[in-house]
């Protein structure tokens, strides 16, 4: 079973920021958050941005992340013993519309993370109290020390049905969290920032340090939570606000302030497991046809292109760029939904979330990056995407990130053509040489509305090697159309190939894109 937990502030925030400095310059604990008058979010936000700003112009302070020895050396079944009292849930005894629930530290969830309630613009801390756990049957000291703390928070809302709080969104570890839509199970991750992933030096993890929650009314749809972001290398603001549903929506947005330079900066990333399934292209001994949280990129492009980029599960570390200039989107999805397809009774691959991003406003110039890790066993994130802008990111710089982040299966990443539904890869038959033979379904109503005497073509590339003429059949098990062709590698350790359906001058379908490696085969 699958279980990985895995414009600036203005005229009011500068004038917090010059009657805190003095204390944080100091080195004098953490500067609060002044309160906000009831339903003024911008208010507080601006209070948290002033904050960020002051502590990334100080040296970065590590705080301890010392347990006591019950907690220190927990394996990860010994962690999942420890349970939250439901009845303990925050807002329960209120019959509001969500509920919380809070994380015992230990494992490797190390970092103390304070947690707070906005009640009517006033925040105050949630107090810590042992008795707020059952910890199984860990042998728990008769004192627990009283300022242990939380190591993150989950929230609860009747999304399936009226009369049961369901698990829909949880932070947990450095900055990441998760979610679903209805009827389904946690999948992929997502997390505030990417520093320096897939570089030769370490990555940095940016650790949420501080949560506020406004407390909703008792008609609330919605849920605002804000977050104070820290690291050796950036500070930030953040605020989530989430509305769970058919797809759980997350609408983020970010102020960072940088304390040094950082040579790669990962915007909205998204993290998931790619162990193997149809494009794999190589036999895999397992009785289950596939095994991943996510089987593709999905970008739409700043100027109307949709590129679907199959995942795959390389020998060696690999990283795929793809220019994006203001994206209208990307995200990993789980186009896959048939259980036949995974045969996992416990997983349930086939109702994990896609993820999908969409900025708001101009991002400018950048990247989407995709960084696939070779990985052997499905408990393992090994695949990364997220935005990266051009230019340098320096340190006494700030940047502001807005945007929408969705989980779930009916989401609004549609392309305006036809799918790639799945990619076959095979040897072809007969031949000497290293030759691929490619299998690429696409779906769509736009093939399905097609009359019986179109005629439909691919558009077939390559980086290098030698491509066969592609093959088009219309698919009567899909409604849609497959193309078939054969490649021939050249001397080139890797290749690009890309696909697309066309009917006379029309395309029909999104880029289809696949990053053939050798070493693979």
């Amino acid at each position: 079973m699958n279980n990985r937990f895995f414009p600036f502030p203005g005229s009011l925030s500068r004038m917090l920021a010059l009657l805190l400095l003095p204390l944080a310059a100091q080195g004098v604990g953490a500067a609060p958050v002044p309160a906000a008058p009831p339903g003024q979010s911008d208010s507080f936000f601006a209070g948290l941005q002033s904050r960020a700003e002051i502590l990334a112009a100080a040296a970065f302070r590590q705080e301890s992340t010392e347990l006591p020895p019950f907690l220190a050396a927990l394996d990860y079944d010994q962690y999942r013993d420890i349970r939250y009292h439901p009845d303990a849930a925050l807002w329960r005894r209120d019959g509001l519309p969500f509920q919380a629930q809070f994380f015992s530290r230990g494992f490797i969830f190390n970092d103390r993370v304070r947690v707070n309630v906005i009640d009517h613009g006033v925040p105050a801390p949630v107090e810590f109290a042992a008795d707020l756990f059952d910890f199984g049957r860990l042998p728990v000291p008769e004192t627990v020390p009283a300022d242990l703390g939380f190591a993150g928070l989950r929230l609860h809302y009747p999304i399936n049905v009226h009369n049961y709080f369901d698990e829909v969104i949880v932070f947990l570890g450095a900055s990441y969290f998760r979610a679903v839509g209805r009827d389904e199970v946690f999948g992929l991750s997502a997390r505030a920032l990417a520093l320096n992933t897939g570089l030769p030096e370490s990555e940095e993890f940016p650790v949420f340090r501080e949560f506020w929650l406004e407390k909703p009314d008792s008609h609330a749809k919605k849920l605002t939570l804000y977050a104070l972001l820290d690291s050796p290398s950036v500070a930030g603001a953040y605020e989530f606000v989430i509305r769970p549903g058919t797809v759980t929506e997350v609408a983020v947005r970010s102020r960072l302030y940088f304390r040094a330079d950082v040579k790669k900066l990962g915007v909205a990333p998204l993290t998931s497991m790619f162990l193997f399934g149809k494009s794999a292209g190589h036999f895999v001994d397992d009785f289950r046809p596939e095994v991943h949280d996510s089987d593709g990129l999905l970008i739409a492009s700043g100027s109307g292109e949709w590129i679907w980029r199959p995942l795959n599960n390389p020998q060696r570390l690999s990283i795929s760029a793809f220019q994006a200039a203001n994206p209208r989107g990307f995200g990993l999805m789980q186009r896959e939904r048939d259980f036949a397809s995974y045969q996992d009774l416990e997983a349930d691959y086939q109702r994990r979330p896609s993820a999908w991003i969409e900025p708001t406003g101009d991002w400018g110039e950048g990247t989407v990056e995709l960084v696939e890790i070779p990985s052997d066993g499905e408990f393992n994130d090994n695949v990364v995407a997220f935005w990266v802008p051009a230019g340098p990111v320096v340190a006494g710089s700030a940047r502001a990130f807005d945007y929408t982040l969705g989980f779930g299966d009916e989401l609004n990443a549609r392309p305006g053509g036809a799918r790639a539904v799945a990619t076959r890869v095979g040897a072809v038959a007969g031949s000497q040489q290293p030759e691929r033979k490619f299998v690429v379904d696409f779906v769509g109503s736009q093939l399905d509305s097609l009359p019986p005497q179109a005629v439909v073509t691919a558009d077939v590339t390559a980086s290098t090697g030698i491509l066969g003429a592609p093959v088009v059949q219309r698919n009567t098990h899909t409604g849609g159309y497959r193309v078939y062709f054969e490649f021939t590698p050249g001397e080139e350790p890797l290749a690009e190939l890309r696909c697309a359906l066309r009917s006379g001058s029309d395309y029909l379908s999104e880029t289809w894109n696949y990053q053939w490696r050798r070493e693979q085969y």
